[in-house]
């Protein structure tokens, strides 16, 4: 398996050697999430073959393996130009975990295939999120153009004191329903949206190219980006297991201002 991961966290829900027993009522709180590329059918070759079937047709698997600097050409002139269907002909599919708000983020571009655990059919892990001590806090200016600043050491303790005793507290909630009998479905509902969820996530280039302009923030794009840092952080590591898998389209992505085709 390969691919980028900000965790030791496995798909289980345990973080490094220590699981996590929902049953004693722990709690494990992550400043992180988890993106994994657990398979792929993605090169620079796919796009090749796909722009120039127009004009050798089955000769262009002949091509494939050509003139590199005449293939980069090509990649930054379908780039450059828009021509964005040759970057369809891959997959790659990431194992993703995060916290369900930034799943709800991710799920409205609707550019993927996912499949997410649910909380219908299994009990949910005492697995949170709260915000590091990185994580910037005060929030400027108009909506589309925020600026955010860092925080106060009282309110990065404010954020994970509240964030803590309410996760808590919420999960004692809902195992008091689920010991009661109440059905799974029912008892999810107490829970907060920072609790973490996983899922795999299915996607081509392009549709990850559309992604990536909207959700990390680059001095080179053509188009500004502001996007929440936790959306930004599964960005991030897509971003560079595509970027090593298919080098030279990434490359013109970068060049041609991160505007996907």
């Amino acid at each position: 398996m390969s691919g980028a991961t900000a965790s030791s966290g496995g798909h289980d829900g345990t973080h490094g050697d220590t699981p996590v027993d929902p049953r004693e009522g722990a709690a494990e709180f992550r400043d992180d999430v988890t993106v994994e590329l657990v398979r792929s059918a993605a090169r620079d070759a796919d796009v090749l073959f796909a722009a120039r079937v127009s004009t050798k047709g089955e000769q262009s698997l002949e091509d494939v393996e050509g003139d590199a600097e005449r293939s980069k050409g090509l990649v930054n002139y379908l780039m450059r130009s828009r021509h964005g269907s040759p970057f369809e002909h891959n997959s790659m599919t990431f194992y993703v975990q995060a916290p369900i708000f930034v799943f709800r983020e991710l799920m409205r571009h609707r550019m993927a295939s996912y499949n997410e655990e649910s909380g219908r059919y299994r009990e949910l892990r005492p697995v949170f999120y709260v915000p590091g001590p990185d994580r910037q806090l005060v929030q400027e200016g108009k909506p589309g153009h925020y600026q955010f600043l860092d925080g106060t050491p009282d309110q990065h303790k404010l954020v994970e004191e509240e964030t803590r005793h309410q996760c808590v507290e919420a999960y004692a909630a809902y195992q008091r329903m689920l010991d009661a009998g109440i059905a799974r479905e029912v008892a999810r509902i107490v829970l907060p949206l920072t609790i973490y969820s996983s899922a795999y996530v299915t996607v081509n280039a392009r549709s990850l190219m559309n992604f990536l302009s909207l959700r990390v923030r680059n001095d080179e794009s053509t188009y500004p980006s502001y996007p929440q840092r936790e959306i930004e952080m599964v960005a991030e590591q897509m971003e560079a297991a595509w970027a090593e898998l298919m080098p030279v389209s990434h490359a013109a992505f970068q060049r041609n201002g991160r505007v996907a085709p």
